[in-house]
């Protein structure tokens, strides 16, 4: 595991350093909860394959709510610090390795686990919180950072002011996480492919 933690989540820097790789955050483009090949895979493909020629990142849209996340995100890791009696490290990004084909950005890195936050709109909190699990549509991310990082599990968390945080521990899908290398690793050859052919 390599981590570059000397550049901040957000920053132009860090836009740059995911430019053309795939990220841990878009898994879900990639492979299913199932380990079968995502409908949105040949699009990711296409997009990251522009991005590594031009060494830009097409910038999504950020919503107000997307804004929110980001503001109140050490709030969020201040009570969870607070609720576990435990001190969070801030990375920029982690690769798997040397060859660095793919990599995540963990909100924080807690001991042998990690921690992911999420400060949804209040509807969607109040969801989570009914739920008490992991929501479906975080999967693949959360055992996208498993994966790169090692760790053996991902403290999951909800957080909206004033109501209570939800706080989950996700440990390691052995079976998902084989499907999810092998589709990565062919993900990452049909990638170099189509950037040769697009030079």
């Amino acid at each position: 595991m390599i981590i570059i933690d000397n550049i901040e989540q957000g920053s132009l820097e860090w836009f740059k350093l995911k430019a053309g790789k795939p990220s841990a955050s878009s898994f879900d483009k990639i492979v299913t909860t199932k380990g079968e090949p995502s409908k949105s895979r040949k699009s990711y493909l296409y997009k990251l394959a522009g991005e590594k020629v031009t060494g830009f990142r097409s910038e999504g849209f950020q919503s107000d709510a997307m804004l929110h996340g980001i503001e109140t995100e050490q709030e969020a890791v201040n009570m969870y610090e607070l609720q576990t009696g435990v001190e969070c490290e801030k990375v920029g990004v982690v690769y798997k390795d040397e060859e660095r084909k793919f990599l995540c950005s963990p909100d924080r890195i807690v001991g042998d686990g990690i921690l992911e936050v999420k400060c949804p709109q209040i509807a969607t909190h109040v969801e989570y919180l009914l739920g008490n699990k992991l929501p479906t549509k975080y999967f693949q991310q959360v055992q996208g950072q498993l994966f790169i990082t090692g760790a053996e599990w991902c403290d999951f968390m909800s957080y909206y002011q004033g109501l209570k945080p939800l706080i989950v521990r996700v440990t390691r899908d052995e079976t998902f996480i084989s499907a999810l290398n092998s589709e990565l690793n062919r993900f990452c050859f049909e990638l170099d492919k189509i950037v040769e052919e697009i030079k």
